[in-house]
């Protein structure tokens, strides 16, 4: 499985962006999908996860009402709507695919794709 993230950028505080991570491989498109994120001198954090249905869905707690995972399978491509974006989500944005949802916020997931730099000034 090969995972190519998109749609970083520049963005003021309060402001939206939507991130997308195509997904490439026989099974990628029944794969649960999630998102994590690396601010600068930070470890790399869980953000959200959705599973392989779209059926399911799991956000960090300093996300929650703002961010938006989902997914198009056909296209087997997940999407991250960021919302009422602050300063302190600046972070290079990873996406990442494994076969099991339930312990994809938890363990590091099988795939990773290459990170997306989401910069938001105040």
């Amino acid at each position: 499985v090969q995972l190519q993230a998109s749609g970083g950028g520049l963005v003021q505080a309060g402001g939206s962006l939507r991130l997308s991570c195509a997904a490439s491989g026989r099974t990628a498109g029944n794969y649960a999908m999630a998102w994590f994120r690396q601010a600068p001198g930070e470890e790399r954090e869980f953000v959200c996860a959705i599973s392989g249905s779209g059926g399911s869905t799991d956000y960090a707690d300093s996300v929650k009402g703002r961010f938006t995972i989902s997914r198009e399978n056909a296209k087997k491509t997940v999407y991250l709507q960021m919302n009422s974006l602050k300063p302190e989500d600046t972070a290079v944005y990873y996406c990442a695919a494994d076969p099991l949802y339930q312990t994809i916020s938890t363990m590091p997931p099988a795939y990773w794709g290459q990170g997306t730099l989401v910069t938001v000034s105040s």
